[in-house]
Formats: C-alpha cells, sequence, structure tokens
C-alpha cells in the first residue's frame, strides 16, 4: 500500500468508526456488531503504527469514547480513565510482549494478571473520607458523566467503605503489611476505586420480556442495556434493572506492588471483585487460561468477550506508559471474532457438482471465529445486487460453526472510487455451455453433464467423510489422476495399483502405497453413506439416512415407483423426483454396474444408521427415539455433525426443515430463520446446555 493510499484509507476508517461510536456512546444504538467494529479499529491501529506521521489527535485510537451525553452534569476524572489496544490470537500476543521487552531492561521477566472482561460499561467511584461521592462514566476518558445517584442503586458498590481496623486486619492476613502499614499510618480521605458495571443473562432476558409485554423495543444486547441503565434520568428506574458491578483497578496509591495486590486491597476496602481472575508466571499460562474461559465462557452468569491481560509488577506497568489513550503494558486478549471486516479482492466463480454456479469472494486474509479465511460465498446474482457488492468493497464477514464465511455487510462509506462492478458470466467458464437459469430458481446452472468442472466436483463429493470417506485422497490428488488420465469416473480409483501411481512425481513408493490401501479398505460401505457419495440433486445426507432406513437395501430403491419414494419420510415431491430420474438414467446404472464389478459392496441397513456407519437401533440407550430436531445456529462444544450423529445413536431424527411433526428446535449462536419458524409453529425451542442435557 503507498503512503497516499494509507492517508485515504486512514481518513475514511476514521470517519466510519466515529460514526459507530457515536451511534453507540451517545445515541445507545448501534447499525454493525462490536466484532465488526473491533476489527475497523485494530485495522487503523496497524495503519497509524505503520505510517505514525498520519495519526492526528481526533483518531479514535487516541480516545477512549463518545461525547458524554448533555443530559448528565459532566465531571471530569482525577486521573484519565484508558482504554485498552485489542489481540485476537496467541500471535498477538507474543508481538505485544516483545514490544513492551524492548522498553524494559535486558533479561526482564514478566509475569500477568488476568482479569475476565467484562461485557458492560466503565465507571469510576470517588470515596471521601470512607463514603460513596460521586460516581461516573468513563465518557472520553477525560471527562464523563455523573451518574452518582444510579450507581448508588447498585448493590455490589459499597455506599460506605469498611472500617479501617477491617481493612488492615484483611490485608494483614493476605500477606500484604508494607500496605496495611503504610494505611495505620495514613488513612486516605479520598479513595478512587473503577470497576465495570453489567447486567446478568437472567436479568437480561427478564427485562426484554416485561418490554415485549409492553409492546416496547428489546435491547440489542446486556452491555447496550447495562449502559442504558445507568443512563436513566431516573434512579428508581435504573434500580428496577438490578445491575450488578465488579471493581478492578483504583488510582489511590497505598504502596502496592503488583496489580494482583490492588485487587486484594479492593476486596479489603469491601468492593466486589471477580473471583475468577487469576495471576499468570508467563503468556503460556496467559494462553491456556483464555482457552478455559473461551470453554467455560457459557457457564458464567454474565457475558465477557476475552480476558484483560496486565503487567502484575506495578513499577514495570509505571514505566512502560501509555500511546495514546491505551496503556503499553496492559491489552484485550479477545475471543475469536465472530464477526471481522476485510477487503474483496476478486469475485471468482465456481461450479458445483450439479452444475450450480456460485460467486465466491476471494478476501484479503482475516482471522474470524479463531480461523483465518479467505474466501466467503456470495451465494448467487441476487444475492450480489442485494448486498450491493462491488471488487475492492470494506465488507464485514462473518462465520458461525462449520459452515463457508458469509458477507454480511458492505461498508459503501470506505470506497475509494476504484472499486469494480462485477458482472455474472452467461456462459460456462470451464466447458462454454450456455448457463441456464429455470423459472423460479435464482441460481444459474451448466447443464452440460460432461463438464470438467463438475466432473471434478463430484469427484470430491464421493470421497469426502460423510461418503466413502478415503483418507489421503484430497483434491489435488484427485486432479492430478484426471489430468493424468489414470480415472475417468469414481468407479476407476477401485482398480488404482500402486504401479499406476508410483510414476507420478512426488509419489514415493511408500505413499503410494498407502493411498491404494486407503482406497481398497473403502471397499465395503453402508448404503445411507452409498446414496449420499452418488451426489444425487437434493438428496443430502438426511435424505441418503431416511432411503436408506425405510428401503434396506440398494435393490429395492432402483425397483421403487416415484408413488412409492413420496411417502418416505421428510421427502416431498422435488426430492423424490430427482432421485427416481438418477435411477431412471441409464449412464447412471451402468457407473453402478461398474462399481459392482470394482469390488464396492453395499451393506444393506434396516434400521437407522448413524452417520459413522454403525447401527443406531442397535445400541441400549433408545431415549430419543421417534423425536425429530431440527439444529440451527452454532453450538459451542459440538460440531454440527457430532451433534447428529448422538441424536440418531440415541434412537432420534433430524430434519433440515421446521414443520409441524418437529419436536425439538436445538438452538446456538447467530440462528437462522428455522427458530422463527419453529417459534410461530409453536415448537419446543431448547438452548445447547439443554440439549446436552438430554443427550447424557
Amino acid at each position: 500500500m503507498t503512503k497516499q493510499r494509507a492517508a485515504e484509507r486512514i481518513k475514511k476508517l476514521k470517519k466510519e468508526i466515529n460514526h459507530h461510536r457515536y451511534l453507540y456512546h451517545v445515541l445507545d444504538r448501534q447499525e454493525i456488531s462490536d466484532s465488526a467494529l473491533d476489527s475497523l479499529k485494530n485495522e487503523l491501529f496497524e495503519l497509524e503504527r505503520k505510517y505514525p506521521e498520519f495519526i492526528t489527535s481526533d483518531s479514535p485510537t487516541q480516545r477512549v469514547g463518545g461525547k458524554a451525553l448533555e443530559k448528565f452534569e459532566k465531571f471530569r476524572h482525577p486521573g484519565p480513565m484508558l482504554s485498552f489496544n485489542d489481540g485476537f490470537c496467541e500471535d498477538d500476543m507474543i508481538e505485544w510482549e516483545k514490544r513492551i521487552k524492548k522498553l524494559l531492561p535486558k533479561e526482564t521477566k514478566l509475569n500477568y494478571y488476568c482479569e475476565l472482561k467484562i461485557d458492560g460499561l466503565a465507571i469510576e467511584t470517588i470515596y471521601k473520607n470512607g463514603f460513596f461521592s460521586i460516581g461516573s462514566t468513563r465518557g472520553d476518558g477525560i471527562i464523563g458523566e455523573n451518574v452518582t445517584q444510579n450507581l448508588k442503586t447498585i448493590e455490589a458498590i459499597p455506599l460506605k467503605l469498611r472500617e479501617k481496623e477491617e481493612v488492615i486486619y484483611e490485608l494483614k492476613k493476605e500477606g500484604l503489611n508494607e500496605v496495611a502499614k503504610n494505611l495505620e499510618k495514613k488513612w486516605p480521605k479520598e479513595f478512587v476505586a473503577r470497576g465495570e458495571v453489567f447486567i446478568e443473562k437472567k436479568e437480561f432476558e427478564r427485562a426484554n420480556k416485561e418490554r415485549k409485554i409492553k409492546d416496547e423495543q428489546a435491547f440489542a444486547n446486556p452491555r447496550n442495556m447495562a449502559a442504558g441503565s445507568v443512563r436513566q434520568l431516573d434512579p428508581k428506574i435504573t434500580a428496577l434493572r438490578r445491575l450488578n458491578s465488579f471493581a478492578y483497578e483504583f488510582i489511590t496509591p497505598l504502596g502496592e506492588s503488583t496489580h494482583e495486590q490492588k485487587h486484594k486491597i479492593l476486596k479489603a476496602f469491601g468492593f466486589k471483585t471477580n473471583p475468577h481472575n487469576k495471576f499468570c508466571k508467563n503468556l503460556s499460562e496467559v494462553f491456556e487460561f483464555h482457552k478455559l474461559w473461551r470453554k467455560k465462557r457459557e457457564d458464567l452468569s454474565y457475558e465477557i468477550d476475552g480476558l484483560v491481560v496486565i503487567v502484575n509488577r506495578n513499577d514495570f506497568f509505571d514505566k512502560l506508559g501509555a500511546v495514546g489513550k491505551a496503556p503499553r503494558a496492559a491489552i484485550a486478549y479477545k475471543f475469536p471474532l465472530k464477526e471481522s471486516t476485510t477487503i474483496i479482492e476478486d469475485i471468482k466463480i465456481q461450479i458445483g457438482r450439479t452444475g450450480a454456479i456460485t460467486p465466491v469472494a476471494y478476501l484479503k486474509p482475516v482471522k474470524v471465529g479463531g480461523v483465518t479465511i479467505s474466501r466467503a460465498t456470495l451465494h448467487n446474482e441476487d444475492e450480489i445486487k442485494r448486498l450491493g457488492i462491488k471488487i475492492g468493497d470494506t465488507v464485514i464477514v462473518g462465520r458461525a460453526g462449520d459452515v463457508i464465511p458469509d458477507i454480511i455487510k458492505v461498508l459503501s462509506h470506505l470506497r475509494s472510487g476504484r472499486e469494480k462492478e462485477f458482472k455474472m458470466p452467461k456462459i460456462c467458464p470451464a466447458c462454454k455451455t450456455k448457463l441456464q437459469k429455470k423459472s423460479g430458481e435464482v441460481v444459474r446452472r451448466c447443464p452440460n453433464k460432461n463438464c470438467p468442472a463438475r466432473e471434478r466436483e463430484n469427484f470430491y463429493h464421493f470421497v469426502q467423510k460423510a461418503a466413502f470417506d478415503i483418507v489421503g485422497l484430497g483434491p489435488k490428488i484427485i486432479d492430478r489422476f484426471l489430468d493424468e488420465g489414470l480415472i475417468s469416473d469414481p468407479a476407476d480409483l477401485f482398480s488404482l495399483k500402486e504401479g499406476d501411481i508410483k510414476p507420478l512425481e512426488r509419489f514415493a513408493e511408500k505413499s503410494a502405497e498407502n493411498l491404494v490401501k486407503a482406497i481398497q479398505s473403502k471397499r465395503e460401505i453402508f448404503l445411507s453413506k452409498f446414496l449420499f457419495a452418488l451426489g444425487i440433486r437434493h438428496a443430502g445426507e438426511e435424505t441418503a439416512i431416511a432411503l436408506a432406513d425405510y428401503f434396506g437395501d440398494l435393490e429395492k430403491l432402483k425397483k421403487t415407483g416415484l408413488e412409492d419414494l413420496q411417502v418416505v419420510p421428510d421427502i416431498g415431491p422435488k426430492v423424490s423426483k430427482s432421485i427416481y430420474e438418477w435411477f431412471k438414467n441409464k449412464g447412471n446404472l451402468k457407473f453402478l454396474e461398474k462399481l459392482e464389478k470394482a469390488g464396492v459392496k453395499i451393506q444393506s441397513q434396516k434400521s437407522k444408521v448413524s452417520a459413522k456407519g454403525g447401527s443406531a437401533s442397535g445400541g441400549k440407550n433408545q431415549k430419543l427415539r421417534a423425536k425429530i430436531f431440527v439444529l440451527t445456529g452454532e453450538l459451542e462444544n459440538l460440531t454440527r455433525g457430532e451433534a447428529k450423529n448422538k441424536i440418531r445413536e440415541l434412537g432420534g431424527d433430524i430434519s433440515e426443515s421446521v414443520s409441524r411433526n418437529t419436536d425439538f428446535a436445538v438452538v446456538g449462536q447467530n440462528p437462522g430463520l428455522k427458530l422463527e419458524k419453529a417459534q410461530k409453529l409453536g415448537i419446543k425451542i431448547i438452548d445447547e446446555k439443554e440439549f446436552l442435557k438430554m443427550l447424557k
């Protein structure tokens, strides 16, 4: 990136971030997620670090929050309330440690104090002569809003500090004798503590249910609710919201030497501190602590979005100072983003096994959900038009579970004028056949069954885990075999010999032997997996299991009529027609014969079969027998495939769509339209915790 382009990008990023920060901090509403805003801020921070000559005083990186609301009296903090820069992965944390170590004496060993990063509102409380005197919000870090009366309604915040004798006794019990001596000599006339106000999940749900009854707009998330509650003009309304608070800092010097000691001192004075916070002797322990709470965060009664990692020694903390409005010696180590911002570098066409033409966005690599992604599906032509996407656009990209990421929104205000329109092709890029778009469909398709791109996709589908599950046979090797003329269809795989593969460049004798063994070991396959491997249009994994369960063996299915197919549970007219036509096609029947001659044996099944290939009804525990489940959203503890397997193993069924026959809708994070339909039909909705209890 040239300096000129960097300057342009920084200018646009500043304007966009300030817009969203104003919405959130001043108007108490938001247009994009916190994750997306964090991603924009991180990009700006990195650009300014690379081009410091473009840093200006009005940059969002140089201030903490939006301006104070006019409806409250403004209050100047006795010392700046700093914010934190963000880290999203272990590499970010290692880079942060390297940066701060350069500013400290050589061979300095750092240890850290880690706090759970509460998703709430930062506050400051000032005690004069032991009594709560002034409470304020952070505001812009220098000037906040005086919300004293509202903070007094929060029981977690003490109205009076504990008595001197009690505090000193507790400090000595904790081994803080030096601090205790200092307090015996001189008790502070003023004590300034800082912390976070938040609302617990159950209170958030309760309040939103009440608002729904009153036909009032629900709060978007717990942090918005906490912020809105603290900013109520009437303290009685704040009291009804049942807010909570943790203290994590004080700025009145008492002779403490570490940040860990500060938490013990706060507790001694009567403040509520988070019992889960922890001392970590190095970054390795920080990483383990981060992994622990990434898994356990749902067990908490409140929302967290990561850790705050602080250099534990106060002398090091002071020596490192601040850059802008962020301390060098502390960082917010966030959990992986569910959403992030990046740039569309190109849009290319992907041809599926059914001939479907899908535009795919090639992205500037970005981490979402802890995984670096470089591509996102654009689904179809209509989706590109709806989003208004251009090549070169800055976009918000989201990822839920194991699915390919989606483009959620285009940030059109960041356009430079160099973006390009994308036009869908009218001719197949692989075989030059004219594309078709049937009435009522949004997808263009290549009608040529011999299209090389379609054939390759069929191969990839045939060997995948849910089908023949041939380990070591990935797309690159399949492409190589096709290009060399070793195979023409998937049945040819079972005729391959070591001598066919060995001559190929980069194929050693052992790797050729292992691959042939892997292929030969998959000659026997359950009917459900075999049917899925065939790649019949509209017949996914669940349909294949339903067919195998109903018909029991392949010969019966081959001979069945269209009417018989339509009575199979969960198979409608469109799907049954596609299956019927596939088995009436002479070319497909020849392919089945070829597989049989190649030694492929299909194991019949007359009972429900798990995706792993074992019989579900053979198990002892059938507690979910005849129960139909629909899954929507991202599960924390199970992949979608694992959840399906467990349901089947206990005798249950999975449906891909919600109907009146559905017994349970299992809802994870970021659920789709299935949730709305389930609510309309009155289907029982359960969260992951309840679902896991059912599986035990």
